[in-house]
């Protein structure tokens, strides 16, 4: 593996941001579903803060990205690390960057003091799976994730 370097995203990096993003997307076959833009990225990113984009290099050149923001744990009763996506390019990986990625962020979790690292991975990737539990994660089998979007979450959000 080639020196590997970390950098917080800047304004500037939004396509490139959109680029993993989309590339994520076609590995988990979901490309239908991306309709983030560069103008909403910089907008809930940069403008809002919401969430926080690390870029890995090697040589110089992006070679992948996490993307995460904080959350909150009641019983520990402080901060941790959310970690939504991270995508390494395909024709990057296996050669230890992801691993890479995934430490600095469990770096950067003990640096401001949080309580927990946590993401989630889909059911159908082990290798991803595989990658995770080789770290020394810990599988959550009693949690499941809910959700409600769209018209479901207009409807549920609207004032009474």
């Amino acid at each position: 593996m080639a020196q590997t370097t970390f950098r917080m995203a800047q304004p500037e990096d939004t396509a490139l941001i959109l680029h993993f993003i989309r590339g994520l997307a076609v590995y988990e076959k979901m490309e239908d579903q991306v309709v983030a833009t560069e103008e909403l990225l910089t907008e809930w990113l940069f403008e809002k803060q919401k969430a926080e984009v690390v870029i890995g290099e090697a040589e110089g050149k992006p070679v992948g990205f996490a993307l995460f923001f904080h959350n909150f744990s009641t019983f520990l009763g402080r901060a941790g690390i959310y970690l939504e996506d991270l995508f390494v390019e395909p024709s990057e990986r296996g050669k230890g960057y992801g691993k890479a990625l995934l430490t600095h962020l469990a770096q950067l979790a003990v640096e401001r003091g949080c309580g927990r690292l946590e993401w989630s991975c889909l059911d159908w990737n082990q290798p991803s799976i595989d990658f995770y539990l080789s770290m020394g994660a810990q599988r959550m089998d009693d949690w499941t994730t809910y959700r409600l979007t769209g018209d479901r979450l207009a409807e549920l959000g609207r004032a009474e």
